[in-house]
């Protein structure tokens, strides 16, 4: 399978994607429930607790992990490539989401100023600004961190009026630093489902990147280039989700976020 992996309900919006895009292959998505948010804990912290769940995804038969969280993917992924995986197993892959991000902003801005707007660890870590200006110099980039958005999503109330102030404060306060933003990348995977409000407090000539997408069409691409790793993979149209803390309250939420029923199954990533 394809391991999916997110601190909560996010990644279940890129696992859309992918199965949009790709819906020959069996993933398993492994949401950390029990131990969300992710977004305001430390680097080690954030580490520990995805390599627990990289290894568990592993143990479950993964192949291929993506780490669909763009903390996770911020805080941890370097070190479990660079350090874990040749211990793990030097076979598999664990890839993220903010590489495929980053990569395609230059394709949008014709100012070449960019904005990032994400949870508190993304904007802290740096790691867009780092990966987009490594891929294009020219490019400036401006961040925003917007502690609520993740709240408003996981309790339903992004849709509400009441989510209205907080969008469209942080949204006032990124193009405050720059006027001349021409593309803004919604560094969470949460955020897609505030896209209406989004757009209500965004100019009309900015771009609005949302990662499921982009991710799906780079996942298609790594696999093509890739065909070692593709051959591994079971291709059954299958998808099973796992969750660190109650199943029953998972699958009341995980609809919204995936477009469809899901059921899913206690994971136990401590063992």
């Amino acid at each position: 399978m394809i391991g999916v992996f997110d601190s909560g309900y996010g990644g279940l919006t890129v696992l859309k994607e992918f199965v949009k895009r790709l819906p020959e292959y069996d993933y398993c998505y492994l949401g950390d429930n029990a131990r969300t948010p992710y977004g305001s804990r430390s680097f080690e912290t954030v580490y520990r607790y995805t390599l627990q769940c990289v290894q568990y995804l592993f143990d479950e038969g993964c192949q291929l992990v993506i780490l669909a969280c763009n903390t996770a993917s911020a805080k941890a992924l370097r070190t479990i490539q660079q350090h874990d995986l040749s211990l793990l197993d030097p076979e598999r892959r664990v890839l993220g989401v903010i590489r495929p991000s980053a990569e395609i902003v230059g394709q949008y801005t014709q100012t070449g100023y960019a904005g990032v707007l994400g949870t508190l660890g993304t904007v802290q870590s740096l790691s867009y600004p780092i990966e987009i200006t490594k891929i294009n110099p020219h490019i400036r980039v401006f961040q925003e961190a917007c502690p609520m958005w993740v709240s408003l999503v996981e309790n339903n109330e992004h849709e509400k009026d009441g989510a209205d102030y907080f969008v469209h404060q942080h949204i006032d306060n990124l193009l405050r630093q720059c006027p001349d933003i021409d593309v803004i990348v919604l560094a969470c995977t949460h955020y897609p489902l505030m896209m209406n409000k989004i757009r209500k407090y965004t100019p009309s000539g900015i771009h609005i990147l949302s990662q499921g997408g982009i991710v799906a069409e780079r996942l298609a691409d790594y696999l093509f280039r890739h065909p070692e790793m593709d051959v591994k993979l079971t291709k059954n149209g299958q998808r099973i989700f796992q969750t660190t803390d109650s199943p029953e309250l998972f699958d009341r939420y995980a609809s919204i976020f995936f477009g469809e029923e899901v059921k899913s199954v206690k994971a136990d990533v401590s063992q």
